[in-house]
Parts: structure tokens; sequence; C-alpha cells
């Protein structure tokens, strides 16, 4: 991947040191993120913070794949840790803030509570617009959005694997290796999506949609990376895949009719597909074996799972909002509109 456009002072800077090897930012970046600079209110709501989005994910890509042309031994530095821990404690409070505190959970309820959660989210009908009625030039739109996440699908989530052990960990990856295609790369949904992409007539690289999508998109993505580097948020990393299965396998049946209404083929349209029935079946791995298993072992972290999953639900509402209330009057949802092909 290229390295993103700035979008504000501090990715400015930052994209502007990265290619000269690791240097020690100036310590005025940290003061323009430090806690008590803002009000606890919407004015520092670091979900439509273009500047900090774009930083948090230019950071996290240090942990995948890397930057092209850039020093791989940024991904340590510790003044660019200092910043990006900075921005993650905005990005934490606006994400409390957005669920509010936990239920008190009995730790053998976990299942059930999160079932709840599930079955009381009522998120704008993305889905079933992109079902129905969306155009195609709106589902190219949704795809591209979507390319951020699925060209690396579950790369985040692995990284709890060797933070846990036992039955959660199994179930953990039970998931992850259907996840990855059982091994075989023309199964890995990655793979899979990139298909679609080309279908659509779409950039398959990874990442070049970065530039076109908003903060709102970057915030999904950068909520898996914070909890998944993170050792302390590997309760909510549960939480929010398993929120994630819970919640896929209608949508996605419904993407895939909208894909054929719009004239796509079995080979754009087995992506979506694909997670229909593997969902259905990952719903109940990710519900009792994975979460269940870790609130017995630590019930200490319970809350967390919750707020993990509360924090999958509650972005990808803010996701779907932006591109329903962007379609709805006729805009597109991209920032960089003329890219979509018509």
């Amino acid at each position: 991947m290229t390295l993103p456009e700035p979008r504000g002072p501090v990715s400015a800077a930052v994209a502007a040191a990265l290619p000269y090897g690791p240097v020690d930012l100036p310590a005025s970046l940290v003061a323009h993120w430090r806690d008590g600079d803002c009000p606890d209110d919407v004015s520092d709501d670091a979900l439509c913070d273009e500047d900090l989005q774009i930083f948090l994910f230019t950071c996290y890509g240090l942990h995948y794949q890397g930057w092209a042309g850039i020093d791989d031994r940024w991904e340590w530095e510790p003044s660019l840790i200092e910043l990006r821990a900075v921005a993650e404690r905005r990005f934490e409070r606006s994400l409390w803030r957005l669920t509010g505190p936990a239920p008190s959970i009995v730790p053998a309820g976990l299942p059930r509570v999160l079932a709840d959660l599930v079955a009381a989210d009522d998120g704008p009908p993305l889905s079933a617009e992109l079902g129905r009625s969306a155009s195609l030039t709106q589902f190219r739109e949704f795809v591209m959005h979507r390319s951020i996440y699925h060209l690396r699908e579950a790369d985040s989530h692995t990284w709890a694997i060797p933070r846990l052990s036992g039955p959660v960990k199994a179930a953990l990856v039970e998931i992850q290796i259907d996840e990855y295609g059982g091994g075989q790369l023309a199964r890995m949904h990655s793979e899979l999506f990139r298909a679609t992409m080309d279908w659509l007539g779409l950039d398959t690289r990874y990442g070049a949609y970065v530039d076109d999508v908003p903060a709102a998109t970057l915030a999904v993505n950068n909520l898996m990376s914070l909890f998944g580097l993170h050792r302390r948020w590997r309760g909510a990393l549960l939480g929010h895949l398993a929120a994630f299965e819970m919640t896929s396998s209608l949508p996605n049946r419904r993407y895939a009719e909208g894909l054929r209404r719009l004239g796509g083929p079995p080979s754009a349209t087995r992506f979506f597909d694909e997670h229909v029935e593997a969902d259905a079946v990952h719903e109940q791995i990710a519900a009792y074996d994975m979460c269940g298993s870790f609130a017995v072992a630590e019930p200490d972290a319970v809350a967390d799972v919750w707020f993990g999953a509360a924090c999958c639900l509650a972005l990808d509402r803010l996701f779907a909002e932006h591109l329903l209330t962007r379609w709805a009057v006729g805009d597109s949802s991209l920032r960089v509109p003329a890219l979509v092909a018509p």
C-alpha cells in the first residue's frame, strides 16, 4: 500500500516524517490531542475526526503489511507510539459515550446477553436498500467502502489467537480457518471479495480506496485494529467478532440478491453467498463456544466482551447512516465521488 493522503495537521506531519526513517516526532503533535485539550462532548468526537482516523489507520497499517517505501522500524518508534496512544484515548472516549456503560452480566448468561443486544439493534436498513433498490453505482460505492476491511478479512481478529487458550482459542481458530479458506488461496474470503470487485470494475489492490472513504468507514476498521493490537482488549475483540458473525447472515443474503438483481454472475456473488452459510454456523460458535467459554475463564472481562459487541453494532450503524443519508439526497457516499464508474 502507498501511504494515505493526510487530512489534517497531525496526519500531515506524520506523513511528511515517515519517508525519512524513524525520528522523534515533535512534542507539539502530542499536545494537539492530549487528554483535556477538548471538552468531553461532541466537539471531541473522534469518530468523525478525519485527521485522527486517517492517522490511526496509518499507524495501524505499520502492523499489517506496512507501507511502500516506509522503514518498518517505524512500527514501534516511541514518539509515534506515544502520539498514537493519545489518539486512541480520544477514540476510546468517543466509543464509551456511544455505547454507554455495560449492563450487569452473569458470566454464564453472556451468550444470551449478546443475542439480546443483537436482536435489539435497529440500525438503518442498508442491506435491504442494497438488496432491493440500490443502483450499480451505489453498490460499487458500498464495495469500495467495504474493501478496506474485506481485502484483509480476519487479520485483526487473528491477533487474539496467541492471547487465548483452551476452548476459547479452539473456537476462534475454527472460525478463522473458514475465513482463510481452509488454507486454500482461491477460497479465502479476501480472494472471493476480490472477485466481486473485479466484476464491478474496481481496483482490487488492497487499500486502493482508502483516500476515498470518510472517517466513518475508517473508524469501523480502526476499531478492530485497536482491539486487536492491545491485549487488554482481547475480550472486546471477541465480542466484536461475535456481533459481526451474529449479524452477518441475513445482510449477506440481501447483498447477494442485490448483486444478482444488477446482473452479477455467480463468481461475483460467491463472497456474499459464502457468508450466508458460513456465518450461520459461526454465529453459534462465536456466542457460545468462544465468548461463553471466555466469560467462564475470565469473568472479570465479561463487560469488555459486551463493549466490543456494542461498539461493532454502533459503528456499523453510523457507517450505514452515512451511506443512506448521502444516497437519499442523490449524493455520493465517497469523499472523491469522481472515481466511481458511472
